[in-house]
Order: C-alpha cells, then structure tokens, then sequence
C-alpha cells in the first residue's frame, strides 16, 4: 500500500465495549444492562441466544434476571419479551392477533402461507417421531406423503433432512428447525404437548399410528391449540 493509500484509510480500531460497567452504581449498572439487552433482542430478526446477549453484559450479569425486569416493565405493552427456540424475541401478545390481521391480512408473527390440515398431520409427526423416512409418514395416513408436501414443509423451512435411516436404502429421514420452534412458539421440543399423557390417553403411539389403530386427527388437536395456523 501506498503512503498516500495509508493516509487515506487510516488504522482506526473499534473501542473495547464496556461491559462490566464498574465506574456507575449498580442500580444504573442494571438498567444499562438492561437496555442493552432489550435493544439486542429488539433489532434482531431472530430469537437471540444467552451467547449473543453475554457480549454486552458483565461477567456477573445474571440474564435470567435481566429478562424477568425486561418482562415486568413491558407488562402494560401490546408486545412481550418470550422464550423461543433456544433464545429471546419479541412478539405480538396472542389478544392482539386479530388487530394485527385485520391491518395486515395475515396474522401477527406470521409471514409464510397457512398450512393445509394434511401439511399440519404430516408436521405434527415430524415433530413426535423425528427423525423419520418419508415412507413411515406414508405408513401412518395409510397414502403416500408426497415429495411435493414435504417441499412445502421444506419451503417454509419447518422441516429440514435428518439423518439417513438404518432402513435397507438409506433413505434420508426429516426432522423439525430451529425455524419450526420459533413460528409456533416453542422454546425446545420438550414444550410440545406431553407425548406420554397422550399416549397413556390413548390418542398418540407411534407404534398403533404405523398399525393404523388410531385415527391420526385425534393427535393434532393437542398440538393445534394454540398455535398451529389450519386451513380448513
């Protein structure tokens, strides 16, 4: 580089983010932290995970802390700070859903297509039964689960290529996203609805589904309840 190169793009390195926050009293210590926090998970498109939000706090910070504060001083506001898919967002609180609709046509925190009962069984599998073959989700409707339905799936990036199956073959089995965790709500997979009350209820087994024992729209109710979007 030039020396009239290097006077033009001088060497300027980016402050060291204060973190620990030492120089202030803990009280506004806490509120600094917290709106950093808060402004992190606000502009963010994605769930932001406890990894991210450490960047901009003390060592001693304690997050759970901070995300309950958080909590209780939104707790008068349209919007709430909640746990998905293995982080923090913010979102439309559910009362507000047809307000949101009514202005934009579609409901709040809601951007891809709604998905056909079938498309939702089919989900609803997936996500009991993952990793699992497109042939055993076959077996379970008693008709073929066609690739086309799974690219939907795919598409809407819900579901996503598993392992391959042990089955004669290999062939490739599917599992839930991240993506599917954060459109229904879900902060892990153990929210779904308990898979063992269910099935002590008579209404899900993977083993009496694939002998055709039980009528698959028993299951989805249990999953639909609250936020699964159902085209009729």
């Amino acid at each position: 580089m030039s020396e009239a190169s290097a006077r033009r793009k001088p060497n300027v390195q980016p402050a060291l983010l204060d973190t620990e926050l030492e120089h202030l009293p803990a009280e506004l210590r806490w509120r600094e932290w917290m709106g950093r926090v808060e402004a992190v998970i606000f502009s963010a498109s994605e769930p932001v995970t406890r990894s991210v939000l450490a960047r901009v706090v003390g060592k001693n910070c304690n997050l759970e802390l901070i995300i309950d504060d958080i909590r209780a001083a939104l707790a008068g506001r349209p919007y709430e700070l909640v746990a998905v898919a293995g982080g923090w967002q913010h979102r439309t609180k559910k009362a507000f859903g047809d307000i949101i609709h009514a202005a934009f046509g579609t409901p709040a925190g809601q951007g891809a297509k709604e998905l056909s009962q079938f498309e939702a069984l089919v989900l609803m599998c997936i996500a009991y039964f993952q990793p699992i073959t497109r042939a055993e989700l076959s077996t379970f409707f008693g008709k073929e689960v066609s690739r086309d339905l799974i690219g939907v799936l795919r598409a809407q990036d819900l579901i996503a290529s598993g392992p391959r199956s042990p089955q004669p073959g290999a062939p490739y089995t599917y599992v839930t996203t991240k993506n599917f965790l954060s459109q229904f709500g879900l902060d892990t997979l153990r929210q779904l609805p308990d898979f063992e009350a269910l099935e002590d209820a008579g209404l899900l087994s993977k083993e009496k589904l694939l002998a055709g024992e039980i009528p698959v729209g028993l299951g989805v109710t249990q999953l639909d309840q609250d936020n699964m979007t159902i085209d009729e």
